[in-house]
């Protein structure tokens, strides 16, 4: 088995009489360690990124949501939500009334989802980490705040003044159709006292006020929309989940975070597919070199191959020589892309050596980067599968072709 590792060798880095077939198996180590780099840089930034994103919207999705099966509001005050409150895992228990809104602040209006959350909010999620203006503050002294998103707050022009209050508009319940306002509408004001910064779809959308505040303007007494729950980082999530929805029964939806994120998880997971099938397609491209060079060696080493096989070598024994040679230069080729991409993406996470454009208007200052052992495997292997196809078919037609005449 030796043997032809031995002779592939010494045909891999040997002068030949051709510089040309040198030139060829250089560009092809080139050719393979650059598509390699590119696929473990990219796939770490996409890393990165998605990290990052992911980070932004658990900020703001908790780990468990409750919402009712048919309708839209239901009540926390039954013994089945007693028994959830002190299932072991469950955390923080925070009720929640969400609906839709006119915000109205000088002359600008803005429909906007109010979101009322109750004291426990703030541990629940994280959207107090995610404040870039004034203060997490929903309530002091009695008096109610609202915390609103920073795309409402540009829409309106809002300023934290506490001078001028915003107003909303919400239809009234159980009225008859009037084209008077002051009839058809309820109407509260409220002061904000901080605006927050997640994600566009968050920032044009919430405002975050005190649940009895939202009670009061929708005319609720007990009702929640949803309940949000935080569960111990060390408990079996799965399990805990499980549990939640056997306790509550068929009436309710319980969700996790990525189902409350479905599509947006499949997007992500199909959009670092679609990046690892087009890097591969160009690796597979720069791939094709190593055809033309194993022809050549092929062709230069027919006299070789005879005096093999006149010493009693078969011709699935030179192929193997060939085929040797072959894959070695996809496995050089990926060894130094694979340790490029590697000591790039180091630099980058170590010195963000690459700014973002515009980056003072973002959350972070350059490509964040997030390297994955199990990406380095999948390129390597990918690589290897590439390199092996390329080598395999002119290893079996050309030497079908060029050899067939030893014996």
């Amino acid at each position: 088995m030796m043997f032809p590792f031995y002779i592939s060798r010494r045909y891999l880095f040997a002068k030949k009489s051709q510089n040309v077939i040198n030139i060829i198996s250089a560009i092809s180590v080139i050719g393979v360690a650059v598509g390699t780099m590119a696929l473990i840089v990219v796939l770490s930034v996409f890393n990165g990124f998605d990290n990052l994103i992911k980070s932004l919207y658990n900020s703001f999705y908790p780990d468990i949501k409750i919402s009712a099966a048919v309708g839209k509001t239901f009540t926390t005050q039954t013994p089945s939500f007693q028994k959830v409150k002190h299932i072991q895992g469950v955390s923080d228990f925070c009720n929640v009334v969400e609906e839709n809104a006119l915000l109205k602040y000088g002359d600008r209006q803005f429909i906007a989802t109010i979101k009322g959350v109750d004291y426990n909010y703030a541990k629940v999620c994280g959207l107090d980490t995610m404040i870039r203006q004034g203060s997490f503050m929903l309530e002091k002294d009695s008096v109610p705040f609202a915390i609103i998103g920073q795309g409402v707050a540009y829409y309106l022009a809002v300023g934290l003044n506490f001078v001028n209050p915003i107003y909303l508009y919400v239809p009234r319940r159980n009225e008859e159709l009037s084209f008077d306002p002051n009839e058809a509408f309820n109407k509260m004001f409220i002061f904000p006292s901080g605006i927050f910064s997640i994600e566009e779809d968050f920032d044009e959308k919430y405002v975050i006020v005190p649940i009895s505040f939202a009670r009061n303007l929708l005319e609720y007494k007990d009702e929640v929309t949803s309940v949000e729950i935080k569960l111990d980082s060390t408990c079996n999530k799965q399990a805990v989940q499980s549990e939640i929805q056997h306790t509550l029964g068929k009436n309710y939806t319980v969700q996790n975070r990525y189902e409350q994120n479905k599509l947006f998880y499949r997007i992500m997971k199909s959009e670092k597919w679609a990046i690892y099938f087009i890097l591969t397609f160009i690796l597979i491209v720069a791939s094709f070199n190593i055809i033309g060079s194993l022809t050549m060696l092929i062709l230069e080493k027919k006299d070789d191959s005879f005096t093999l096989r006149s010493m009693g070598a078969d011709v699935k024994l030179l192929r193997k020589i060939f085929l040797i040679e072959g894959w070695s230069i996809s496995a050089i080729g990926a060894v130094i892309g694979l340790g490029l991409g590697g000591l790039i993406c180091w630099l980058q996470e170590k010195f963000e050596l690459v700014k973002l454009h515009g980056s003072g208007s973002f959350i972070i200052n350059a490509y964040p980067v997030d390297m994955h052992f199990i990406d380095f495997v999948a390129v390597l292997l990918t690589v290897a599968v590439i390199g092996f196809i390329t080598t395999w078919y002119p290893v079996k037609f050309i030497t079908k072709k060029y050899l067939s005449d030893i014996s």
